[in-house]
């Protein structure tokens, strides 16, 4: 029988919208009220949410459950992953009105407010991770921290901030590998160490995100061109409009689409050798590849 993308999505979203809005909750005493409701609004404004779907698909193929640190670790990945929204939709980054369908969170709460909504979804995300005694939660510690530090997201970030981009493929690549690819890489490595797997397997499901990661990246780069503004819930344009070097721009729209496929189908073949329990990732490589929005 066919693997049906639809229902795992509805089924293993709702798993996360519940665990995100438990987990915010958990931190919500003593917060001062603007901040909280800054950091909700950010939050659970809604998303694709692939990284925790991916650190879920993940530890399924090994194995593992949707519950303890499977289900943590995805919930601190959505926390850094949207900490990192609200700073790069900040005047001093990338000066977004729009995200999600909404006024970003500056727009709604203030520059200094949503820096503080940033900071704190940052810090919650550890706290999160910590909160239960498995082994591992050590080792996903450090795994989430080198991915969205300096060496990851906010390197990739730094970089993506320079006054002059070189014209570089090769500088291209490098950017998103940390910028966008960290994340991704670390949500599917993530799932598997959280489940219990192997180093092979690790490994492999390490390699199938950093794969994954540059081909969401480049269609990120050609929906800003020429996708529905409505349906990706932000605006259009913004990254030409800022001069910045895309993979379009570099290859042209034809040549990055069919790097995208290319890189979709390395990141398979990294785990396909799982079979049928690999299926849900199999699915949300298509799916990330070849979504509208």
């Amino acid at each position: 029988m066919p693997f049906l993308l639809q229902p795992w999505l509805e089924d293993h979203r709702a798993v996360v919208e519940v665990a995100l809005e438990d987990a915010l909750e958990s931190c919500k005493i003593q917060v001062p009220f603007t901040l909280f409701d800054a950091m909700e609004y950010s939050l659970l404004g809604g998303g694709k949410r692939l990284r925790p779907l991916l650190t879920l698909a993940a530890a399924e193929a090994v194995g593992g459950k949707a519950e303890g640190s499977v289900l943590d670790f995805a919930c601190a990945l959505e926390f850094v992953h949207t900490y990192s929204l609200v700073h790069d939709d900040l005047p001093a980054m990338d000066d977004d009105d729009l995200r999600r369908g909404r006024p970003t969170c500056h727009k709604v709460f203030g520059e200094a407010m949503a820096m503080l909504a940033g900071d704190a979804l940052l810090a919650e995300a550890f706290r999160v991770l910590c909160r239960g005694s498995e082994p591992q939660r050590l080792q996903l510690c450090s795994l989430l921290a080198t991915a969205s530090g300096a060496h990851g997201l906010v390197g990739g970030q730094a970089d993506d901030v320079r006054e002059e981009w070189p014209r570089s493929l090769e500088f291209l690549e490098s950017l998103h590998r940390r910028k966008t690819g960290a994340l991704i890489a670390v949500a599917c490595a993530g799932g598997a160490v959280a489940a219990g797997a192997g180093e092979r397997e690790v490994c492999a499901m390490h390699d199938y995100g950093m794969h994954l990661g540059l081909a969401f990246q480049i269609i990120d780069d050609l929906m800003d061109l020429a996708g529905d503004p409505v349906k990706a819930g932000k605006t259009k344009g913004t990254d030409a409009r800022k001069g910045k070097v895309t993979f379009p721009a570099l290859l042209g729209n034809g040549v990055a689409l069919s790097r995208a496929r290319a890189e979709k189908a390395v990141a398979q073949s990294a785990v396909e050798h799982l079979g049928d329990p690999a299926a849900a990732l199999i699915a949300l490589a298509d799916f990330a590849v070849e979504r509208d929005r």
